[in-house]
């Protein structure tokens, strides 16, 4: 029984990296997007330093990676990537416009309302002036929900209220955004009939695409729309480790 439950293992491992390096071998069928946080001096598994973020923006330009929106996702090329930040903090605003324009790169901001507008714990948040004021060759903001609950706590309706506040809100402040998702903690139900649910509710707000964490390199198009996953660069994250998660995303042995 051991040895055959070790069988299973390996040649599950063996799918797993064998479908990865297809997609590393096949750039026109993959899609990777990167989950970033804080930009800050003290780095942790959601604060990555400015000396860090810059050298990992320096390797992507050097390497002809592709970054995009995602309401410019249609159009394949090869390297394809999206890089993202959660939350709307304001060390965001301090240190990306200068690197994206200087690396020739694109972010997509995903932005709760509430903490727009309330702050969110000790943390100095962006105020609406400053998405405002953010390039829009630079920068496309998505949704994050407005108050930042965990979808898989409450119910259908106040995920469909919760998700209409956040884009009034951003319309009310004439900031343009794309319909685009970030659940909140990257999570959404595990069962198939909230799924269903949730998903209804995307697709009747006019939601396009919602991402998850999943921590994987995406097929793409042939993923669902409501279910991409993101790779969470963390600010221990050597520049070895930053590599092998653009080729592989988080495989369990590094």
């Amino acid at each position: 029984m051991m040895i055959f439950c070790i069988i299973i293992a390996v040649v599950g491992l063996f799918i797993i990296v064998h479908f990865r390096l297809y997609l590393f071998l096949s750039p026109k069928d993959r899609l990777i997007i990167l989950m970033y946080h804080q930009i800050g001096n003290q780095p942790d598994d959601l604060t990555v330093t400015p000396e860090n973020l810059e050298k990992q923006f320096s390797y992507l330009r050097r390497k002809n990676y592709t970054s995009k929106f995602f309401k410019g996702i249609g159009s394949p090329s090869e390297r394809n990537m999206i890089i993202t930040f959660d939350d709307g903090y304001l060390n965001n605003f301090e240190y990306l416009p200068g690197l994206l324009e200087k690396y020739h790169l694109k972010a997509t901001l995903f932005i709760s309302t509430k903490f727009i507008q309330e702050g969110y714990k000790q943390y100095a948040m962006m105020s609406f002036e400053d998405l405002h004021s953010l390039h829009k060759d630079y920068f496309e903001i998505g949704l994050h929900s407005h108050a930042h609950e965990n979808f898989r706590n409450i119910t259908g309706d106040c995920i469909k209220q919760d998700l209409r506040t956040n884009m009034d809100i951003l319309e009310k402040e004439n900031i343009p955004y794309t319909r685009v998702l970030a659940y909140p903690y990257g999570k959404y139900p595990k069962e198939k009939d909230k799924q269903h649910q949730l998903f209804s509710i995307l697709t009747d707000l006019g939601i396009q695409f919602a991402v998850r964490i999943g921590n994987k390199i995406n097929s793409f198009p042939s993923d669902p729309p409501y279910t991409l996953c993101r790779i969470d660069i963390k600010g221990g994250d050597s520049m070895i480790k930053f590599k092998l998660k653009l080729i592989f995303g988080k495989l369990k042995l590094f």
